[in-house]
């Protein structure tokens, strides 16, 4: 038999407005806005928070949007979407594509506020349905992890319900209509890495007058690629991805710097910590082999912990998903390389359960050449890509997987 949470969330998004969420929909991705700077599309969220019936605040940890809908006693659940853009030049010739050169929603946050306000309308019109209270969140800078942190910061436990529970998801590539769940690990931690390496700058006609930064930066970035392959277990998961390397002014001037900016991905502490360790060693090496006047610089940026959802929540969620979509639509992605700043949320160990809807449009999928899911999930456009289209199918689909999930909590 079906159980409430399941019955109950079929119901209140059976008659969803579609067309409204889908309109709502294109307007954000028309106008993508980057980490902190959400304006727009947290003004729009807020205004929609407070038509439904929600304490609505703005401006928490900077851009970020607060709804509570107090409705009786019951648990507190919290539902999180970020709201940031990527600075990626949109290619999908869609007739919604961004307005705004150079800045895409290339990982779908726009898709999440969606799912966010037609769940969030959903609840506050089925409230006869459940009983608690919802933590609605807007966060900002998720792609750059200062989101969930700064929203903490500001004060957001102490300001609002501590939840019970907290609960999110991602759209992801993969044929649009399942739901990807997996109980403990479920993504990587990242961490960001800066390398400024010193040399003496001067004449490119007179390079024995100057120590070329340029060079020594190349050998740290080709040295760097044997950590996975030389310094980690075959058995660990780690990733190291050299995402940019500057220099330079002109064709004929030897510049005094170089800059190199990196991204690790790993599944433990001990690995990265291992790993910045190496970096810093090949970095000094390589300063010294040259003769840099000066040991380079190596900071750590921005970081994303790791993604472990509690297997009692998510088991909790997965059968309810399962109820909804059909057992066929669950799959089990095991650990993932991405990383989210999702778990910053869960400050004093709150139990979460996060999961990834899949969205690539049937023609996209169909024509993906690959004899197996993972062949075909590697030629199709993935987040960041700047030909990234969700099919607009998952934004009732969405919204539905939030109101299930939620009511597995609040539902009598």
């Amino acid at each position: 038999m079906i159980s409430y949470a399941a019955r109950t969330a079929l119901d209140l998004t059976a008659d969803l407005p579609a067309p409204a969420l889908e309109d709502l929909y294109r307007d954000l991705h028309r106008h993508p806005e980057l980490s902190m700077r959400e304006h727009r599309t947290a003004a729009a969220l807020a205004d929609r928070l407070r038509k439904a019936g929600y304490e609505t605040t703005e401006g928490i940890g900077g851009t970020g949007v607060v709804g509570v809908l107090r409705n009786g006693n019951g648990p507190t659940v919290l539902l999180r979407a970020d709201m940031d853009a990527l600075p990626v030049a949109e290619e999908t010739d869609l007739p919604y594509a961004s307005e705004t050169a150079g800045v895409m929603h290339a990982c779908g946050h726009d898709m999440h506020v969606t799912w966010l306000v037609g769940a969030a309308d959903a609840l506050a019109m089925g409230r006869d349905t459940w009983s608690g209270t919802l933590l609605v969140v807007g966060q900002p800078a998720e792609e750059t992890g200062e989101g969930a942190a700064a929203m903490l910061k500001d004060g957001l436990y102490q300001r609002f319900p501590r939840p019970d529970v907290l609960l999110g998801q991602h759209i992801a590539p993969g044929p649009a209509g399942l739901y990807a769940h997996s109980s403990g690990l479920l993504m990587s931690a990242a961490t960001d890495i800066n390398i400024l390496v010193y040399g003496r700058g001067g004449h490119g006609s007179r390079p024995e007058t100057t120590v070329d930064p340029v060079v020594t930066a190349a050998y740290i970035v080709t040295r760097l690629q044997t950590i996975i392959s030389r310094e980690i277990a075959a058995r660990e998961s780690a990733v190291l991805t050299v995402g940019r390397f500057e220099a330079g002014t002109r064709h004929n001037i030897i510049p005094s710097e170089a800059r190199i900016s990196l991204n690790l991905r790993t599944q433990s502490e001990q690995i990265c910590e291992r790993m910045i360790a190496s970096i810093r060693r090949i970095a000094a090496g390589e300063a010294a082999a040259a003769g840099c006047p000066r040991e380079p610089e190596v900071t750590v940026g921005n970081t994303f912990p790791v993604t472990v959802n509690d297997p009692e929540t998510d088991g909790r969620i997965t059968e309810v998903h399962a109820e909804v979509f059909g057992a066929q639509s669950i799959f089990n992605p095991g650990p993932v390389m991405g990383s989210e700043d999702f778990p910053n949320l869960a400050e004093g160990n709150l139990p979460y359960s996060y999961w990834f809807v899949t969205g690539t449009p049937a023609p996209i999928w169909e024509a993906a050449e690959g004899e197996d899911l993972m062949d075909r999930l590697a030629a199709v456009p993935s987040n960041h890509s700047p030909y990234f289209a969700p099919d607009l199918s998952t934004v009732e689909s969405g919204v539905r997987a939030i109101v299930s999930a939620a009511l597995a909590y609040l539902g009598y």
